[in-house]
């Protein structure tokens, strides 16, 4: 590790503290519906699209309900993108010509039946796991209408039932956790389309491509033919991250130079990833009318992010110490000197800035990446794996990461309370049967969707040759055998299933079998740990607020922050680590005894 890549994170860290506050206090705004600077721009469009698609605003929805609109916008909205991708060969803005067999270009990939229902659920999930890759694949109307729509509407999404989840808990003896649509549509018009318009022009100011020509064919130097691939890559990339989506426009994601071609573009994509998980704990404070509350949930994510980021960056800057050694008997071949381990990195980006991508991309469930993650070392692969299987609620995804935490502090309090033998209570609401069925279902369905994925994986023994997987047993779609191999297969099912979408790259995922396993993970990581906590915020809205007593268990002080973190990483470490003892962990051990994989 260097001085100045230290001083890198510091510096992005302090960016994001800085940034938390006035957006968080924006975000209150909008959701409580304060008056803001640009209404007379956009109040007319919001009154129009509620009178166009008849809903009353002021019609309150309780948990079941709010519930209801959630899951049927979803799966509605699911079902138009996989008629598009379908049919994207008869559609227009499809220069290319893909998915028309008679037509499509040698290098594309065809848009099977299993693939769009992988990629529809992948986008509507907001999981962006791409078993494709998008410059060979997708039309410019795929891209626009089919993947960026989504970018903003499963993002929304999860905002708009994080704010729900708040209001239960804000709420007195009430039943109401707001109108979900004029959430969705306050969201999209005051938070996501004017800070992605922002970002997209920044992006373009660096160089970003914004175009819908049609792909350009170059001969090169070695005399043979490149193709360069154009779109409409900014504006898909602002919302990609500022969303916490992550489906890059092009195969490389964000380590592609028309995708981030600069370290200030970097910065950018990597401030735009954290600043509305950040930015909501701020919110969650005015919300509840206790802003220490939210600095709490803030300081609690930043410690844990930041020790994965220097954990990391340690392990990439450390290098394989095969190499080393390689290094000391070799005096003419100075392998050491390279400065650690710049496989699959970008030296635009250095190592410093590749490991503080991959903590900040799995922390939340975004998913882009500017470096390879199957070229990391175990510790610093170990690191993204345990960032998406505890929740990934180190900031997490927009919403997601903040009810995600949230339900670990409830779970916090009641393990408190056994302690002292007293009820338990958060915020002034009594935590009873319900709130912790409720929050022990949020935890185990990620488990099991994570674990029996993996192992389902791992024993399935198809003929070669067959429909469902081509290369036969479900292992030998695996770019590495022994523990490097169970990672991939592992980071897969813990991306899905968190809903995150980055990929170690070792996998050839693109079968029916992968396509539709992994399509289920996503959809059961999404919809059924969010129905728990919308019952969760149901039930606490009813409850009346208790005064605070000797009895109270604080929950802005320095312990519970303490408390709060051992929570998190013991149910993670009590649940994965045997899985991880087979994957990174044994790797570590076995590169020091000088075998790879």
């Amino acid at each position: 590790m260097t001085i100045i890549g230290i001083s890198q994170i510091l510096f992005f860290l302090i960016v994001l503290a800085y940034l938390t506050k006035p957006v968080g206090l924006y975000i209150y705004n909008v959701v409580e519906q304060k008056t803001l600077l640009i209404d007379k721009l956009i109040s007319p469009v919001e009154k129009f699209i509620y009178k166009f698609i008849n809903i009353d605003p002021g019609l309150g929805m309780d948990w079941v309900e709010y519930t209801k609109s959630v899951l049927g916008f979803s799966l509605v909205s699911c079902l138009v993108t996989f008629i598009i991708l379908m049919g994207q060969g008869f559609l227009p803005l499809n220069p290319e010509h893909f998915s028309v067999n008679n037509l499509s270009p040698a290098y594309a990939t065809s848009m099977t039946p299993d693939l769009a229902f992988n990629t529809a659920i992948s986008f509507t999930t907001n999981t962006n796991w791409q078993a494709y890759a998008g410059e060979t694949t997708l039309s410019y109307l795929s891209q626009m209408i089919g993947l960026t729509l989504h970018n903003f509407a499963s993002a929304a999404t999860g905002i708009a039932v994080a704010i729900a989840f708040i209001r239960g808990i804000a709420a007195n003896h009430g039943k109401s956790l707001g109108n979900f649509w004029q959430d969705l549509i306050r969201i999209h018009l005051y938070i996501l389309i004017p800070g992605s318009i922002i970002i997209a022009l920044i992006l373009v100011s660096q160089g970003v491509i914004q175009n819908i020509k049609p792909y350009l064919s170059l001969l090169t130097l070695e005399n043979k033919t490149q193709i360069i691939p154009f779109g409409l890559v900014a504006s898909q990339e602002a919302i990609k991250n500022f969303g916490t989506n992550g489906g890059g426009f092009f195969n490389a994601n964000s380590a592609h130079p028309f995708e981030n071609p600069t370290p200030l573009s970097n910065l950018v994509e990597m401030l735009s990833i954290f600043i509305i998980p950040a930015g909501l704990t701020y919110t969650f404070g005015k919300m509840v009318k206790d802003s220490r509350q939210g600095i709490v949930l803030f300081v609690v994510m930043a410690i844990m992010f930041l020790a994965g980021t220097i954990i990391t960056y340690n392990a990439e800057a450390a290098g394989n110490p095969i190499f080393k050694r390689f290094n000391i008997d070799c005096s003419t071949v100075k392998l050491g000197d390279l400065g650690g381990n710049m496989e699959g990195k970008e030296t635009r980006f250095g190592l410093a800035n590749s490991s503080l991508f991959a903590v900040v991309t799995t922390d939340t469930s975004c998913g882009a990446v500017n470096c390879m993650h199957d070229s990391l070392t175990p510790i610093a692969g170990l690191i993204t794996l345990l960032n998406m299987e505890l929740g990934e609620v180190i900031f997490g995804g927009v919403g997601s990461g903040l009810y995600g935490i949230v339900v670990f502090a409830i779970l916090t309090v009641f393990i408190a309370g056994l302690m002292v033998g007293r009820t338990p209570e958060y915020l002034g609401k009594k935590i009873e049967k319900k709130e912790i069925k409720m929050a022990m279902l949020f935890i185990l369905v990620a488990a099991f969707s994570i674990l029996i994925s993996s192992a389902i994986i791992c024993v399935a023994n198809l003929p070669a040759g067959n429909f469902f997987n081509p290369q036969g047993a479900l292992t030998n779609n695996l770019n590495n055998n022994g523990p490097h191999g169970f990672s991939e297969l592992l980071y897969a099912t813990s991306s899905c299933t968190g809903n995150n979408g980055s990929a170690f790259a070792g996998l050839s995922a693109n079968t029916p079998f992968y396509n539709l396993l992994l399509g289920l993970a996503m959809f059961f990581g999404r919809f059924f740990m969010l129905i728990p906590v919308l019952a969760m915020a149901g039930s606490l809205a009813k409850k009346k607020v208790v005064p605070v007593s000797e009895g109270t268990f604080p929950t802005h002080s320095y312990l519970f922050v303490v408390l709060l973190i051992s929570v998190i990483i013991i149910v993670g470490a009590l649940t994965f680590f045997p899985a991880l003892c087979l994957g990174p962990i044994i790797e570590f051990l076995l590169m020091h005894k000088g075998q790879l994989f």
